[in-house]
């Protein structure tokens, strides 16, 4: 337990209902948590699904077999990625219990787990609660926010085990290119390391691009396996529901270990899984158009009052550059205090987190504008 980190969101939701106790009018942005509801098809499934009494048995230990053709099926349409659902899919209580358990099953006491800085803190997790060591790999806007692949020394790669990596990337928003992933594809087959992609931005990307899936690649099932939730693609965040795809002997050790630790998800909330894969993808769509008029939104209004903020590719994030001279804790909290906008510090992403703050796109239109004014305005005040 003492080798367990700080939760990091827990502190600035904390920090948030402090300053709203105060009566002030804090906008919040700091957090991943969507804010619009799932789509009513997918609740009205849930109810149909509640209201059977089968629901309200035991599930069968490793998901019902429609939800992982469902999700077979859904890989085959949206990527065209062929995946056998028995052997090649995993269903998971939430995407984050996939990313811990990982770390349990493949690291031992002295192995190395790559992780990208900054990145999601979460991963942090499995990899102590396993006594591994997590070793950060930079991704910084000069190298388009991929890892350098030649920074690690070889004595690095052999102890390395588990490489974690996320497109579209929390906190930037950057995406990655084809090219990358079959560099990463190479490098974990000379290593003999487990790829774990975070796919869980993956039904988000601007400007009429696709976000890639890892396993569009050739040979990404020989190295590894990308996890998907339905929390961000469904607004079904509290619903902790979510798969892992790929490599049959990972999916195999996965749903190894979740036969000891869960008998399965509730039946009635697989049974909306199912509906949200299988049912027509239109509110998906108006989920990214949403997003894309949010993220506009914000980043003209900045721009008007005379903030730069770089466009992301993909999340719903921006990764806004701060001052220089301040550190993100705190601008955060000056922000916060000062202007009654809740952002989440780069630092708590890792290291080269610095000199940023995350900015979540899950609120209005209208209020985002009203967010970017009051960003601008104290950063004119404040620094310049």
């Amino acid at each position: 337990m003492n080798r367990l980190p700080a939760q990091f969101f827990a502190a600035l939701t904390k920090r948030v209902a402090e300053v709203q106790a105060l009566g002030h009018d804090v906008i919040n942005l700091g957090q991943g948590n969507p804010d619009l509801p799932t789509p009513k098809h997918v609740v009205e499934a849930l109810r149909t699904a509640v209201l059977d009494p089968t629901t309200h048995r035991y599930s069968p230990f490793r998901g019902l077999p429609r939800l992982k053709q469902a999700v077979a099926d859904f890989y085959a349409r949206t990527y065209g990625v062929e995946l056998n659902p028995e052997e090649e899919v995993a269903i998971l209580v939430g995407g984050k219990t996939g990313l811990v358990e990982i770390a349990e099953l493949y690291l031992d006491k002295g192995d190395l787990a790559l992780v990208p800085d900054p990145g999601y803190p979460d991963y942090l997790s499995g990899i102590e609660l396993a006594g591994g060591t997590a070793r950060p790999m930079p991704i910084t806007a000069e190298n388009g926010y991929l890892p350098d692949l030649d920074e690690l020394s070889p004595a690095e790669w052999a102890r390395a085990k588990v490489w974690y990596l996320n497109y579209p990337n929390n906190p930037t928003g950057a995406g990655a290119t084809p090219e990358f992933f079959d560099a990463v594809i190479e490098r974990a087959k000379a290593h003999d390391v487990v790829v774990v992609h975070d796919f869980a931005y993956g039904a988000i990307g601007y400007d009429g691009v696709q976000p890639p899936s890892f396993l569009q690649r050739p040979e990404a099932k020989t190295v590894g396996v990308e996890i998907y939730t339905m929390s961000k693609t469904y607004n079904m965040a509290g619903w902790r529901v979510a798969f892992a795809v790929g490599n049959k002997d990972v999916i195999a050790h996965l749903n190894l270990i979740q036969d000891h630790y869960y008998v399965s998800i509730f039946p009635a909330v697989q049974e909306a899984a199912v509906a949200a894969l299988t049912s027509d993808q239109t509110s998906v769509k108006e989920l990214v158009d949403t997003y894309q008029l949010r993220r506009d939104a914000f980043i003209a209004e900045a721009q008007r009052h005379g903030l730069l903020v770089p466009a992301p590719a993909g999340s719903f994030f921006c990764w806004l550059p701060i001052p220089k001279g301040v550190d993100s804790v705190t601008f955060a909290e000056e922000l916060l205090v000062g202007a009654h906008v809740a952002v989440a510090p780069g630092r708590g992403f890792g290291e080269h987190g610095e000199g940023y703050v995350r900015v979540g796109l899950l609120n209005t239109e209208e209020r985002l504008r009203e967010a970017a004014v009051r960003i601008a305005e104290f950063v004119h005040r404040r620094y310049v």
